[in-house]
């Protein structure tokens, strides 16, 4: 019988993969064995998506990883969300499927960078979307997620000057949304900032009476063209509450796959990229595979570990924003 060796995370597994296991049932077997549950971001692959206890946002998943008793939490995600939960879970086994599942928007604001543009700023808060290193968080006055920005933003002191990393989309959206003035680092998502304003104007002319979907993320020309602008289970919710039953979604597609689920009787539409290719998909999310989560549940690898004064400085924020939040 032949075997296959799948990288993983810059190394071979040390065991094979039988070819002829049932992966969804292998998963659900270690599971249970390892007393681990899986948690999902909307934007992965919806075979992925499929074997997870737990799928949401990035709130959602940082509010299931404070719950959690699992012993073991599989993270298919990127490696910030991976983080969130090691902080919040400083004594739980975290894995990840693919330690190189990054972010731009991560990557895009080092700590360095970050701790010098908070020091030309002196008496500010440095507002951070969630979408950073846990060296950037343990900088942060306040962490944010598209589905809370707004909501805690809006409970800053009028009178403190903000500053808001990573993302300037969203920090635009927020500075218009709430009518406040807020420094911006001159960050992007390399998924949400491809979607092209030409063909969006096609897609809706070609489909008259479609509701547009945008997560904040978004570059500004496209927001304006929304009829909804909210996190990934904003647009979520709103589709299935919708009256309407067709809708151009802009953000990552991988939302489709619940979105399909929860309003079957819904068309749904994914916002194209201005270039040719499939720059609207998440190639950091989709480093994750069914066959990676197997592993990492069958290894315990690859692992999660981090410094214990970065995770209890990182920890406040998030705290913060969970107490804020409710």
């Amino acid at each position: 019988m032949m075997t296959r060796t799948l990288p993983i995370a810059g190394r071979a597994s040390a065991t094979p993969i039988d070819p002829s296991l049932d992966l969804d049932e292998e998963i659900a077997r270690l599971k249970k064995e390892k007393n681990a549950v899986i948690l999902a971001h909307y934007y992965q692959d919806s075979e992925v998506q499929d074997v997870a206890d737990f799928i949401g946002d990035s709130l959602q998943l940082a509010q299931a990883a404070a719950k959690t008793k699992a012993d073991v939490i599989c993270f298919a995600g990127v490696h910030f969300m991976a983080e969130t939960a090691k902080i919040l879970n400083p004594d739980k086994v975290v894995v990840v499927p693919d330690m190189e599942a990054g972010c731009s928007l991560a990557s895009g604001a080092p700590a360095a960078k970050i701790a010098a543009w908070k020091a030309r700023h002196p008496g500010a808060v440095l507002a951070s979307y969630i979408n950073c290193s846990a060296e950037v968080k343990a900088l942060s006055d306040y962490i944010v997620t598209s589905s809370n920005a707004e909501k805690i933003v809006g409970q800053i002191p009028a009178n403190q000057t903000v500053l808001f990393a990573p993302d300037k989309n969203l920090g635009g959206y927020l500075v218009k949304k709430l009518g406040r003035s807020m420094v911006l680092w001159p960050g992007t998502c390399i998924v949400h900032d491809t979607f092209s304003e030409r063909k969006l104007i096609g897609l809706k002319e070609r489909h008259p009476g479609a509701l547009v979907l945008a997560h904040p993320e978004c570059d500004d020309v496209i927001l304006r063209m929304a009829d909804y602008v909210g996190s990934t289970t904003g647009i979520l919710n709103f589709a299935t509450k919708s009256d309407a039953k067709t809708f151009i979604v802009a953000t990552e597609p991988g939302i489709l796959h619940q979105m399909a689920k929860a309003a079957p009787d819904k068309e749904l539409i994914a916002a194209p990229p201005e270039a040719s290719c499939a720059c609207n998909e998440c190639p950091h999310m989709k480093k994750n595979t069914l066959e990676k989560v197997y592993l990492a549940l069958r290894d315990l690898e690859p692992r999660l570990e981090m410094d214990e004064a970065l995770l209890r400085a990182a920890r406040v924020p998030i705290d913060r924003m969970l107490a804020m939040s409710a």
